[in-house]
């Protein structure tokens, strides 16, 4: 009878309530973030109150190499971060993130439910012991600047911002540009004061940011389809019981969804919103541009396999 009590009393400690913390560097109104707020109504309904989530936004517990960081040692339980900086860790996670690998949203969303990302699941959580358990949808990286660009000739010289990563370099050097690496904090200032000259992100990205306000063009170079992962530590499945867990899981895979959607309809709206703010929308020679990058993705020094390039490009 005592070992009946005693193995209550442990499966009752297991399935105790668990406050897990969410950290991502993305403002309160991005839906990102509104997607992570419901994620945490929604494993709280879930759970019978046993898991909760605290999200914390805007880097305000660290910048992405923070967080990062907190994700290792279990001191921040699930992040969004850039498959681009993921690359680091496990390179084959960043393919969906080079220049014209995606096609479009529709392309995206069979590359999110494909063998290959499995797999690229799979590699991720050997390498590193966390857990990719969705890809979310950031949008398609356009360049912005203070005059038209329509073709890779008209990227000659054109001083751009870009982040610190060697895939966003591939794209201006394809095209003549002088990619210059810098703070995304930095960055309105930057082209306020003719620092730089340009910087290239999705729509949404650049209404936020307020870039259209110091840019008189948006070039619709829709270069590169850019993604972001909830990454989960390796640390929190200790912490809850396996049903909660699973549980967990699948709102951050719904939570992913809803933030995809968000963003994807958001960029379908926002040409005639930037056009309406005075800024000049343009349609560019998108051949032209992927031509320019095609030799650069076709080498041996690349992070991923041309094979999983080749599987990518056939979905």
């Amino acid at each position: 009878m005592s070992g009946v009590i005693a193995t209550s009393v442990f499966t009752s400690s297991m399935v105790s309530a668990a406050t897990l913390k969410w950290a991502h560097v993305y403002e309160p109104e991005h839906p990102y973030h509104k997607a992570a707020l419901w994620a945490a109504d929604e494993l709280k309904n879930r759970t019978d109150g046993r898991l909760e989530l605290k999200v914390y936004p805007s880097s305000s517990l660290g910048k992405e190499v923070d967080i990062n960081e907190g994700l290792n040692i279990g001191s921040v339980d699930i992040i969004y971060s850039g498959a681009a900086f993921s690359e680091q860790f496990y390179g084959p996670v960043s393919i969906s993130n080079y220049p014209f690998m995606i096609r479009d949203f529709d392309h995206w969303k069979a590359y999110r439910n494909s063998d290959l990302f499995n797999e690229i699941k799979a590699g991720y959580k050997e390498a590193t012991n966390n857990e990719i358990v969705a890809l979310s949808y950031y949008g398609q990286r356009h360049v912005t600047s203070n005059k038209p660009i329509k073709s890779p000739k008209d990227m000659e010289g054109l001083k751009i911002r870009v982040p610190n990563a060697p895939l966003f370099m591939m794209f201006p050097n394809a095209t003549g540009a002088n990619p210059t690496p810098m703070a995304f904090s930095e960055v309105y200032l930057a082209l306020q004061q003719g620092v730089v000259d340009a910087q290239e992100n999705p729509l949404p990205t650049i209404k936020f940011k307020k870039f259209y306000e110091v840019q008189s063009n948006i070039n619709l170079t829709g270069h590169i389809t850019i993604s972001s992962l909830t990454l989960v530590s390796g640390l929190t499945k200790m912490k809850v019981s396996e049903g909660d867990y699973g549980t967990l899981l699948a709102v951050m895979d719904e939570a992913s969804l809803r933030a995809s959607g968000e963003v994807n309809k958001s960029e379908q709206e926002l040409g005639a919103w930037f056009e309406s703010q005075g800024v000049s929308v343009n349609t560019v020679d998108k051949k032209a541009f992927q031509d320019a990058v095609a030799p650069l993705l076709s080498g041996d020094d690349l992070p991923f396999t041309q094979t999983q390039a080749e599987r990518l490009k056939a979905l």
